[in-house]
């Protein structure tokens, strides 16, 4: 066996049993470090997964999204835009979108209501949200009331209910026909909310928008990338909120583990006088105290990781996710993917045990300089 792979397994060997002889400390230390890292590790485990999520739901988004202002605030499309924008060369084709918002007073929820004549196949029925159907005990079959801007109701059969892997997208969502929308609203005819623009060539985006911008001044279109990026702003921002929430613990930590690793004890400073004088030389103490820190902070670090792994992937997160996915009457249900970003994960590794471990080694050189004379008495 090589000398320098036996040397390093014996110190690995007394570095077990020294810790084991000062479990309480090291223990109560342990725990501290593991909790922060979970919930850090949660944390970018949750953001990663949720952008992640948002990109695969945009994948089947239009390429480009026209919008109509008025004095800064969106208003209607006219269809006659629709018409123009699909002449545009470079445009596969323009759909005019029905969409808005509707107010429930029964449990002050807000549902988006979206028209699409397929889904809903006939007038007078709707498919809707999983999260919808759970909240007021509905199955398909069953009448959804609603109640128009001029005050009519509108009675709409339940065709069917959106599965629950929908909920991230879909949870508050009805789907009714076009013709239930007007009515619903008193949306006027020859107008849209707004319009779903297809371009063949995705390098001639930036191109088309900029011929859309010049033809109709009062347009806005918004590019698919652009969305994308919001939603990851939101996401980086609400994950950025919570961090400085977790910061008191973070900054308690730090504290108590600077405090533990320059702070030696009179036993520690006396076990090292004791191996000095065995014969232990001074990169043998310090190689000591080194595998000390590496093995709390790398237990740390593996356990911390597989209980905030566990924690969002198969619990969806309960300690933070509704900070994270918004606030609303109806919070969806869904479980998200495991999706594991290597490169936030080395990062976090970097900063959580590296530091430690470098910290338990630095303070101990000085112990081990002395006369283990000095040390065995101090």
């Amino acid at each position: 066996m090589n000398i320098h792979f036996e040397r390093h397994l014996n110190i690995l060997d007394f570095t077990l049993s020294s810790l084991l002889r000062r479990k309480g400390k090291n223990f109560s230390l342990l725990t501290m470090y593991l909790l922060v890292i979970f919930m850090l590790a949660s944390l970018v485990f949750f953001v990663t997964a949720l952008k992640r999520e948002a990109a695969i739901l945009l994948r089947d988004a239009p390429d480009m999204v026209v919008q109509r202002l008025v004095a800064g605030r969106q208003d209607l499309v006219p269809a006659q835009y629709a018409e123009s924008i699909a002449s545009i060369r470079g445009v596969n084709g323009v759909r005019p979108r029905l969409w808005g918002y509707y107010y429930d007073g029964l449990n002050g929820a807000n549902y988006t209501i979206v028209a699409d004549d397929y889904m809903a196949s006939s007038p007078e029925n709707a498919v809707i949200g999983n999260a919808i159907a759970r909240s007021r005990n509905m199955v398909a079959g069953d009448l959804l009331p609603l109640i128009s801007y001029d005050k009519a109701p509108l009675m709409l059969q339940i065709r069917s209910i959106l599965p629950s892997e929908s909920d991230l997208m879909a949870a508050d969502l009805i789907v009714i026909t076009s013709e239930d929308f007007r009515t619903l609203f008193k949306f006027p005819a020859g107008l849209a909310t707004d319009l779903a623009v297809d371009v063949g060539n995705p390098k001639e985006l930036a191109t088309v928008a900029s011929k859309i911008a010049q033809q109709f001044p009062d347009s806005r279109p918004i590019l698919k990338s652009e969305i994308l990026r919001t939603y990851q702003a939101i996401f980086d921002w609400r994950g950025g909120m919570v961090v400085i929430i977790l910061a008191s613990a973070l900054l308690s930590f730090v504290i108590f583990a600077w405090d533990k690793a320059t702070g030696l004890s009179a036993e520690e400073r006396k076990e090292i006088g004791i191996l000095k004088s065995i014969g232990w030389s001074t990169s043998d103490v310090l190689l000591l105290k080194f595998w000390e820190g590496v093995v709390i902070s790398l237990t740390a670090f593996l356990l911390g990781v597989v209980l905030a792994y566990g924690h969002v992937f198969f619990l969806s997160a309960p300690l933070f996710s509704q900070a994270l996915k918004g606030w609303s009457v109806i919070y969806p249900e869904f479980r998200l993917s495991p999706n594991v970003d290597g490169y936030q994960l080395a990062v976090l590794f970097f900063l959580t045990v590296v530091p430690y471990t470098a910290a338990t080694v630095i303070p101990c050189w000085r112990a081990a300089t002395t006369d283990p004379d000095s040390a065995m008495r101090s």
